[in-house]
């Protein structure tokens, strides 16, 4: 059976990891740009991050520049801007397509298995996807979703 942890993906600094390196614990994947209106969410999902980390979450962010090219820069740049601004310390990725024929196998995955309002198209940036402990998509959150509004979620999947 195919789960998130079936899927490899290069870090933001060019490794490559594959997602069964976070089995067992809880994961919000979600698409990122630093240049997107929503940015400010780094800041939410950096407290989830601090708060549930050591309870076995997880926020993994994929840069995506398929949007009003939001994400522009290089995987240094971004990882830079992601430190400097948003004070980032939870795991990125290298920039993906979410969308389309050269979509990371991840996120055809996730829009497979969670589809939103456009089906298997990822509407905008900081679309999230929770992850259960066994790898399993649980919910799809849309742009708009403050990572505050998940916490009660996160809580859910950390307890069972």
């Amino acid at each position: 059976m195919m789960t998130v942890y079936s899927y490899k993906a290069k870090t933001i600094s060019g490794e490559d990891k594959s997602l069964a390196d976070y089995q067992g614990k809880a994961l919000l994947i979600v698409n990122t740009a630093t240049k997107c209106g929503f940015a400010p969410q780094f800041d939410g999902l950096q407290k989830l991050y601090d708060k549930y980390n050591q309870e076995g979450f997880e926020v993994l962010g994929f840069p995506s520049n398929q949007f009003m090219n939001q994400e522009p820069g290089s995987d240094e740049d971004i990882n830079s801007t992601c430190k400097l601004n948003y004070g980032v310390t939870f795991p990125m990725f290298s920039k993906v397509d979410v969308n389309g024929k050269s979509a990371h196998p991840l996120f055809r995955y996730l829009t497979k298995e969670a589809p939103g309002l456009l089906g298997d198209n990822v509407k905008w940036n900081f679309t999230k996807f929770l992850i259960d402990k066994e790898g399993k998509v649980v919910k799809r959150y849309a742009p708009k979703t403050e990572p505050k509004d998940i916490e009660t979620d996160i809580q859910e999947v950390l307890n069972k």
